[in-house]
């Protein structure tokens, strides 16, 4: 089987996060900055086979789009572009940074570390990928 990859898009951070191949588990993978994500997708794909992205879609607590979701769709768009034959799934992404924040709470690092905005991109994709196979799961 082939990977799934997860983003938490943020217009200075690109959480990222994977299933191992057989789909059981998500794990962080990295941060990426924006403009280097492509390259970085590319290099992957090198080695790795993905059979989908998943995309947190940024919402309000009405459901209405948040104010990054068009930041979110030109990613969505470039992805297309540089991998047509790689579908993409959107999920609802609000409350991940929270839940991202609360479960390095809970982790017992320092405050310094707790303070990392990387790790809490890369929890947050982490957290998408997860509700993502929750949904798919048979």
């Amino acid at each position: 089987m082939s990977r799934i990859i997860a983003f938490d898009y943020g217009t200075k951070r690109i959480g990222i996060a994977v299933t191992d191949p057989l789909q059981i588990i998500a794990t962080g993978l990295d941060t990426v900055h924006p403009k280097d994500i492509i390259d970085y997708l590319k290099k992957y794909l090198l080695t790795e086979q993905v059979e989908a992205f998943v995309i947190g879609e940024p919402k309000q607590m009405d459901g209405s789009p948040s104010d990054s979701a068009q930041h979110v769709k030109g990613f969505s768009t470039l992805l297309k572009k540089n991998f047509p034959a790689i579908p993409q799934h959107w999920i609802d992404e609000r409350f991940t940074s929270k839940l991202a924040h609360q479960t390095i709470l809970q982790s017992g690092l320092k405050k310094h570390d707790r303070q990392n905005k990387e790790r809490v991109d890369t929890i947050a994709a982490t957290i998408i990928l997860q509700y993502f196979m929750e949904e798919h799961r048979l």
